[in-house]
């Protein structure tokens, strides 16, 4: 099959896409953001026979070279860049990241990411749909542990919803913690887990998790993910119910994941949206 690039950032996710890719015959050419990514991205790319090129986070000319010497016409981005390391000194860009700062009009997720995306199109390489080659793992729509969620973790669902929504919509975070039909905490730049250990903190045990997908959600990047750190997070803080939106959340690790909730009771349902 044709060669293909994986744009890798911190998790799981880049290797479940590697594993994929290789799988299904693709010459990966893996393009790892050294500041986040670690040796088990190392390991697996030597396993799987996929080359391998860390870059500093900002050398995106470096990184659009590397695919192009590949032969990749198309490229997937997986994995966490923490949004905070550009604003905390260790962004570095080089010529071709300047000129993408230079086009956007804000530097939120959206704006920063897809600008990137459009430099790789003019430069010959599709980003292509994040989830297309890890469909089986999207969450289902209705109940996926146990238990099902309670009249009043489904009340604080159905108040969230509006709030999480509205949120995800300005891209400020997909996240929001409620407990008795108030808000109790908003993800920002910190991240899922933060942000429902920050609720727990604040309201103690009983909150409810709210994650959702942006209302036009681009799938070729940002999209919401959980995995079994967003369980244990939800443990330590007493979070009793999650909802995520059917089709458009990745659940890594998902036998573990709801293992884990059926373990501690903790309801999980998927969102239906249009």
């Amino acid at each position: 099959m044709a060669p293909i690039g994986l744009i890798a950032g911190n998790g799981k996710f880049p290797l479940l896409v590697l594993d994929a890719a290789s799988a299904l015959g693709h010459d990966v050419t893996v393009v790892a953001i050294k500041e986040e990514t670690g040796e088990d991205l190392v390991e697996r790319a030597a396993a799987v026979g996929a080359s391998l090129h860390a870059v500093s986070l900002g050398q995106l000319g470096r990184c659009i070279q590397l695919l192009q010497d590949a032969g990749c016409a198309q490229a997937v981005m997986a994995g966490q860049v923490k949004h905070v390391k550009i604003f905390g000194g260790q962004f570095m860009p080089d010529f071709k990241a300047i000129s993408v700062l230079r086009r956007m009009t804000n530097r939120n997720t959206d704006g920063i990411i897809g600008a990137v995306a459009d430099v790789l199109k003019e430069e010959g390489i599709d980003l292509i749909d994040s989830t297309a080659l890890l469909t089986p793992l999207l969450a289902r729509a209705g109940t996926l542990t146990d238990r099902m969620p309670n009249e009043e973790e489904q009340k604080d669902f159905e108040f969230g919803y509006a709030v999480a929504d509205a949120i995800a919509s300005l891209d400020v975070g997909q996240t929001i913690v409620v407990k008795h039909r108030a808000v109790v905490a908003v993800e920002a730049m910190e991240g899922t887990d933060e942000t429902i250990g920050r609720g727990g903190y604040l309201a103690g045990p009983g909150t409810r998790v709210i994650k959702v997908a942006k209302p036009k959600q681009d799938m070729r990047f940002d999209v919401p993910v959980i995995g079994l750190a967003t369980i244990q997070a939800m443990r330590v803080a007493g979070a009793s119910a999650l909802s995520v939106d059917a089709g458009k959340t990745l659940v890594l690790d998902g036998r573990a994941v709801f293992a884990s909730a059926n373990e501690a009771g903790i309801s999980i349902v998927g969102r239906l949206t249009s």
